[in-house]
């Protein structure tokens, strides 16, 4: 329950309907780059733009594909609380855990309706361990997190920690360092190195889908108290979210970008924008000419 988490893309056809079969080729790609985990069904996954069968379809197909010792993290939140429990029954016997992000259209009001939706979610899901996904930008869902930890550790027997998505070091450090019996993974890929120096152990995010080695580098160099080289690293990440986002939104392009390491995620949904070949070629070869290239996921 530690190290690198990637929060996977949904596979998708040309037409547009979920490519499946390339989700063996896609688990093996992200053990090859020592990954431990994925979180799948989550923003990066584009959830918001699926059905529910579609989210249960991608889970049935992670659970059937990954290697064992790929530890599998099934996203059910929903604006919808019967959908997001129905979601989080499903998973039991398929995940190895469920997170919710709260509800972000008629957002919980107080702490008591954010626990009440969580509870709700969490008794559905079994013996599986709940993770509260904790991302207030999107969400609005902006509550303290060690309130919320420490009242959900008294009313959600299988709680068992935050995705912290939140770009506050203050606020991380908090709940990192009084929820000690709670795993609390950071979700804020150009805050990685920072969150190092917060104690941070594990993360959830989407560019460790291509940049898993970088990361890695950057934690063997604060590691070994080479601090100057990790954050010029950290930099190169930075210089990657960005000159992808430039293109037409991270997300999109990041999903894109998976085509040129060898894994062809496929096109995005609205209102994400699929990269072209030409903008593939160019923005490859602009990272190839930092240095990034060394530092890609690469293959088997």
């Amino acid at each position: 329950m530690k190290n690198l988490f990637a929060a996977t893309y949904a596979p998708m056809k040309k037409n547009g309907d979920l490519n499946l079969a390339i989700i063996k080729d896609y688990a093996g790609f992200l053990t090859h780059n020592q990954l431990d985990g994925v979180f799948i069904n989550g923003s990066t996954g584009d959830f918001v733009s699926l059905s529910t069968e579609e989210r249960n379809q991608l889970l049935d197909q992670w659970a059937i594909s990954k290697p064992a010792n790929l530890f599998l993290i099934n996203h059910v939140g929903h604006n919808n609380l019967i959908e997001a429990m129905a979601l989080a029954e499903y998973s039991v016997g398929k995940a190895d855990a469920v997170s919710a992000i709260a509800p972000f259209y008629f957002v919980p009001g107080n702490m008591e309706k954010l626990l009440e939706y969580c509870t709700s979610i969490a008794e559905k899901a079994g013996d599986l361990p709940f993770y509260y996904y904790h991302l207030p930008a999107l969400t609005g869902a902006q509550f303290d997190m060690n309130t919320f930890s420490d009242l959900a550790k008294e009313r959600i027997p299988n709680y068992a920690g935050i995705k912290f998505t939140e770009n506050n070091m203050v606020e991380f450090q908090k709940v990192n360092s009084r929820q000690k019996d709670k795993n609390i993974y950071f979700g804020v890929d150009e805050g990685f190195v920072s969150s190092l120096a917060m104690g941070a152990e594990g993360w959830v995010g989407s560019t460790y889908n291509q940049l898993a080695p970088l990361y890695h580098s950057i934690k063997e160099c604060f590691d070994e108290n080479n601090i100057s080289e990790a954050n010029r690293l950290q930099s190169l990440a930075i210089e990657f979210v960005e000159s992808l986002a430039v293109l037409g939104g991270f997300n999109g392009a990041g999903k894109s970008f998976m085509k040129t390491l060898g894994i062809d995620c496929g096109p995005s949904r609205y209102p994400h924008r699929t990269l072209t070949d030409d903008q593939l070629k160019n923005v490859r070869t602009k990272f190839e000419s930092l240095g990034l290239d060394f530092y890609f996921s690469k293959n088997s």
